[in-house]
């Protein structure tokens, strides 16, 4: 039996449970003395859950692909029944979810057992983890550097080893960005493939999306078809895959057409380019046809209307809180930023929020055009490595500078969320300074076959599990034990 199982993956963890090899508590307990372990310095995990853990591992797990494996949830968006969710908020400090969502509900059925809740950015506004609430989380690969945001804790418990997957949302890039900066793997599945029920259709007219950040391609393939799939009253529905999506990983992806493009509305840090570079390069070698080429986008024009949908989504959820509450909702409950996106929000018109729907819908049959010519659109994750913390600080007369900085930030993500097409971080590239800069591959909307394909022959080529932070190297303590 190992005696660490830190950097093994969910799927390596499930096996030694299915042949008896350790038990799920054996599991439980290895990860929980990690996040004791790391968390004061990484601060990734800001709601613990470890008794309730402990009695779910002793007991009768569901038969499912990850029975036995620890995971953790971001802290937002996926209600777990009696546990606080607080949405990285001080205004929803003592909220405690009266229910489980229905990812949580297939988390379950999947046999994953939640050890707690990370840390995420204020209502997932912001591309950082840096909550006034709970403070910032780290980068394992710098700890003075952001992990990315907003779900910047599950990325950084993930890249630490604390568990070898979590939850993550994105609406924007929030689980692709943190994948980027943490050096782990993080899809964006197509718009609806999850379900976000009982309490949401859609968020944010389809922006938003569930799925997870993990070690391995084969653990987000493997989740995705235990959690995807439709739930009664959702307003529609991703086309359904042809095949389960772990049937692809390391199924032969042929010779792609992959177009790529480091062009944006804002400069690309050198970095962030030789990363772009050394992909296409790889892609190359492995294959692939490679063009230089892009789809046409307006990028002010994309940002405007996003703003529009991102600022009236704020006010909503805001105004949604009062209203559940039956208490009002003043500038001290929350973020500055949070704040002035709810004024903003607030003067969106029922007319400005048609028109910006219309607008990036018209982006979006711009781009599926574009991808009759090509299957996969190669870019970068994002314009600059992993910043500093605090780099996202705004002045108080000024708020709106974050939003403003986190478009510079992570000008292409977002294309993804207008389009709904999945879209996936890959973790090729460490720069000179040691730091993860991921490569941004979209695909066709409803095919995340072709990048799971893709993602598992870039994982045979440039592995990266065996990659961590050299303050989390193993220490060889006796002969047959590691630790770290």
């Amino acid at each position: 039996m190992p005696a660490d199982f830190a950097f093994l993956d969910a799927t390596a963890q499930a096996e030694l449970v299915r042949r008896n090899e350790v038990a799920p508590i054996d599991l439980v307990d290895a990860a929980i003395e990690r996040i004791e372990r790391l968390n004061p310095r990484l601060n990734a995990v800001v709601t613990t859950m470890y008794d309730e853990a402990r009695r779910i591992a002793r007991g009768s797990l569901p038969a499912g692909p990850f029975s036995g494996v620890p995971f953790l949830l971001k802290d937002s968006l996926a209600s777990y029944a009696g546990a606080r969710m607080t949405s990285g908020s001080r205004l929803l400090r003592e909220r405690v979810a009266g229910h489980d969502s229905e990812l949580v509900r297939r988390l379950k059925r999947a046999g994953l057992i939640v050890l707690g809740k990370t840390n995420c950015a204020e209502f997932g506004l912001l591309p950082t983890t840096e909550p006034q609430l709970f403070g910032a989380t780290r980068n394992p690969w710098n700890l003075h550097c952001s992990p990315g945001g907003s779900s910047g804790g599950s990325a950084a418990a993930v890249a630490a080893g604390m568990v070898a997957i979590a939850h993550g949302s994105d609406g924007g890039g929030s689980i692709r960005i943190p994948a980027s900066c943490c050096g782990v793997f993080g899809l964006k599945p197509t718009r609806a493939r999850n379900p976000l029920g009982p309490d949401h259709g859609d968020v944010h007219s389809g922006l938003v999306v569930e799925h997870a950040l993990t070690r391995s391609v084969r653990d987000s393939a493997a989740l995705l078809d235990a959690t995807g799939g439709p739930d009664l009253g959702d307003p529609y529905c991703a086309p359904p895959p042809q095949r389960p999506f772990l049937h692809e990983v390391g199924a032969d992806p042929g010779r792609l057409r992959i177009a790529f493009s480091a062009h944006t509305v804002a400069p690309v840090h050198r970095d962030c380019a030789g990363a772009l570079h050394d992909a296409a390069t790889l892609c190359g070698e492995l294959g692939h046809e490679m063009t230089e080429a892009q789809p046409r986008i307006d990028y002010q024009s994309a940002a405007q209307s996003f703003a529009a949908l991102w600022a009236a989504g704020c006010a909503a959820t805001i105004d949604g809180i009062a209203r559940s509450s039956g208490k009002s909702v003043g500038a001290g409950d929350v973020e500055p930023l949070t704040w002035a996106l709810y004024e903003m929000g607030r003067r969106v018109s029922a007319s400005d929020y048609q028109l910006a729907i219309a607008e990036l819908q018209a982006l979006s049959r711009s781009i599926a055009r574009f991808f009759t010519a090509y299957d996969v659109w190669l870019t970068p994750v994002l314009a600059e490595p992993p910043p500093v913390l605090g780099s996202f600080d705004a002045p108080l007369d000024d708020p709106l500078a974050a939003f403003r900085r986190a478009w510079a930030f992570a000008p292409i993500t977002g294309i993804c969320n207008f389009t709904g097409q999945p879209a996936m971080s890959v973790p090729l590239y460490w720069n000179t300074e040691g730091l993860p800069i991921g490569s941004h591959f979209a695909g066709r909307f409803g095919d995340e076959a072709t990048l799971f394909r893709l993602a598992a022959q870039l994982e045979q080529a440039r592995p990266w599990a065996c990659r961590r932070p050299a303050w989390l190297a193993p220490k060889r303590l006796e002969p047959g034990r590691l630790t770290i």
